[in-house]
């Protein structure tokens, strides 16, 4: 932009005397001299100067004589032009169509008016949608004003003239922001403007897949095009009042599955590599996939585009930032899970949203249609699921580590005598970690839900080692959330403002839902596999089971101390309004098979000598023995050791194979 300026200027000396006054009185105004558009105004006021004064006359163009010099024998002044000879680059060439003067003009407005959008009038819509809030907050407060004063006692005349004195500034500060509110909505959300947002919107959308169009060039495509086709959409979809639907513009459903194409091809493009575009790119389509309409645009988009996009999604986790694709499975899932037709947790309905059209705040509307591409392609593709999951796994153990970790030192803290603040920052860190371990635990449970065979089915490769791993993991959250007034407990009873959503019904209902599905709903094989496996981990412990349903593990000795008065047992019996009767069964059915198995389990089991204990961890025999250094594991350490490094635990050997390993008999 500073180079058009410089164009104009040097351009402005060598034009005649009529052109440069009519360019003269284009003087720009002291308005348009904020800092913040400063780019964008020198760009606009270029681009009308150029459209005023044209380069050229506006007579029929003659014929401009072009010197014909083979390539070797041009010199510098034959290009670039000396001494009165115009040069090789001054004139239209022969093979340039002639074009209409304005056209490269109207393109610069164009340009200016998208990146003014960008700059500064989103957020100017933005901010007038203050005043609808604030009119909605006065009008609450009137409203219970008013009913304060229907229930004043008489004998209380103060408490009422204070009352009546609120009402009535309440009743004038309404009455001013609804004459504001009015006013703005007639000049600013009005129709006219809602057309030219989204006459906005479709020029984005068209630019952008005409970029898309030419390859590898599409790189070099200007960024606020992008993210003005998002927030155009955001402006309409939040930002004008209710009156003005978005249904009622012309061709709106179609410009809907247009702008979800674009999200679904290029939230991964390779040729897009700026980091916030591409944030900006993941979480527009995260928001996208929230709402009815714009969901079901994302399942009209041709079906080769749809799988394109599932492929992308499932693709390993340590490759991308991964919070955000993980939102977008979750989003597809809820409403299907076990317990997750909810909107707001069980124990946040009393409270008050802050925004309730936020994403996560929308009614469940999960995708059927994307859930079987999911489920088709990791059928299809073995390596890609085993990929897919080894991260996700990797993801839940980090995330749930971390989240035990922050809780420990809050607990502390909050212990000392003196007065102590945890700081918020560390509170919303461990919220978001606790958050991120349900959401992969849904995944997890999307995954066991739509393709069982990828850990029951032993004949795939990783079927058994992704089984062992998901038990382990699932075995560790029952321990640490279920164990009575542990860790987890007491940081939940201290409703620390911050860890509003830190609860026991979310992340133990994700649980139970992965454990009905492999040891209930799954065939006869792969249930006994799964309880197999369940139980032969060594963190297994079964009152984590009977913790789901309020049952209470036995003491050792005597019998069980009576529960504080004011303390409640976790139980899924209580969640009624969550829970259906048909899930309740189904859990009761599986603590009675584990109870079942746990007992066989248990009677058949065999003293292990410690010398035969797997030296990683100890908890199961040493069954595999590695080539070619021979150090010897369990089968379940040294397969999950190499779908991340291929090195010996002990001497760091590469290792070229596995073999099974048996104790001689004879010793």
């Amino acid at each position: 932009m500073d180079d058009l300026d410089e164009d104009e200027e040097v351009g402005g000396a060598q034009r005649p005397f009529g052109a440069a006054a009519m360019g003269g009185a284009l003087a720009r105004p002291s308005w348009l001299s904020s800092p913040t558009l400063g780019r964008a105004n020198r760009f606009l006021s270029t681009a009308a100067v150029s459209l005023m004064t044209p380069r050229r006359p506006l007579a029929p163009p003659e014929k401009v004589k072009i010197r014909t010099l083979a390539v070797e024998q041009r010199t510098e002044e034959d290009i670039e032009g000396s001494h009165g000879n115009d040069g090789l680059l001054l004139g239209r060439p022969l093979e340039e169509p002639d074009q209409p003067i304005t056209e490269k003009s109207l393109l610069e407005i164009l340009d200016g008016i998208v990146m003014m959008y960008n700059l500064s009038v989103h957020q100017q819509l933005g901010k007038m949608v203050v005043v609808s809030d604030d009119v909605h907050e006065y009008a609450v407060a009137l409203k219970d004003t008013e009913e304060k004063i229907t229930r004043c006692p008489e004998r209380r005349p103060d408490i009422l003239e204070e009352l009546q004195k609120s009402q009535k500034v309440f009743a004038e500060k309404l009455n001013h922001l609804s004459r504001r509110l009015a006013w703005i909505n007639a000049t600013i959300y009005s129709k006219e403007k809602m057309l030219d947002v989204y006459w906005l919107l479709r020029v984005c959308i068209r630019t952008i897949e005409h970029a898309d169009n030419t390859g590898s060039l599409f790189a070099f495509t200007p960024e606020f095009y992008l993210n003005v086709a998002m927030n155009s959409y955001s402006a309409l979809k939040n930002y004008f009042s209710p009156s003005n639907s978005m249904d009622e513009l012309p061709g709106y459903e179609d410009t809907l599955t247009q702008l979800a194409a674009i999200l679904a091809k290029h939230f991964a493009d390779p040729r897009i590599v700026g980091t916030d575009i591409k944030d900006s790119l993941m979480q527009a389509l995260a928001s996208y996939v929230c709402y009815p309409q714009s969901l079901r645009a994302v399942e009209r988009i041709p079906e080769e585009q749809r799988v394109a996009m599932m492929r992308n999604l499932l693709a390993p986790y340590e490759q991308r930032p991964w919070a955000q694709t993980n939102w977008i499975l979750v989003r597809l899932w809820r409403g299907c899970g076990f317990g997750y037709r909810y909107t707001r947790l069980p124990h946040l309905l009393k409270t008050k949203p802050e925004d309730a059209n936020l994403p996560s705040l929308q009614k469940p509307c999960p995708s059927h249609l994307l859930q079987r591409h999911m489920a088709h392609l990791l059928s299809q593709d073995k390596d890609m699921a085993a990929s897919f999951l080894n991260s996700v796994l990797n993801q839940l153990n980090w995330a749930f580590s971390e989240f035990i970790g922050m809780i420990q030192e809050i607990q502390q803290a909050a212990e000392r005598p003196e007065r102590n603040f945890v700081d918020t920052r560390q509170l919303k860190v461990c919220a978001t970690c606790f958050d991120l371990s349900v959401s992969l635990l849904r995944v997890l449970e999307m995954t066991v839900t739509l393709v069982p065979e990828i850990f029951l089915d032993w004949t795939r490769p990783s079927a058994e080692l992704l089984l062992r791993r998901l038990a382990q993991l699932l075995n560790q959250v029952l321990n640490r959330v279920t164990a009575e007034r542990n860790l987890f407990d007491r940081v939940v009873n201290l409703r620390l403002p911050g860890l509003e959503s830190v609860d026991h019904y979310p992340i133990l209902v994700a649980v139970t839902g992965i454990l009905v599905q492999i040891l209930v709903d799954s065939d006869r094989q792969g249930v006994s596999r799964a309880a197999a496996v369940l139980l032969s981990d060594p963190c297994f412990q079964l009152h984590s089971i009977q913790h789901l349903l309020g049952e209470n593990e036995p003491p050792a000795t005597g019998p069980a101390p009576p529960p504080p008065a004011d303390r409640k047992h976790f139980s899924l019996h209580a969640y009624t309004d969550y829970i259906s009767t048909d899930e309740e069964r189904k859990v009761e059915q599986m603590l009675t098979f584990l109870t079942e198995q746990s007992k066989e389990a248990a009677a058949s089991a065999a003293p292990t000598s410690e010398e035969d204990l797997c030296p990683i961890c100890y908890a199961h025999p040493i069954s595999a023995v590695f080539k070619p250094c021979s150090h010897k594991s369990c089968k379940a350490c040294i397969n999950q050791h190499l779908m991340n490094n291929k090195d010996c635990f002990f001497c760091k050997a590469t290792i070229t194979g596995v073999e099974d390993y048996s104790k001689p008999a004879s010793s």
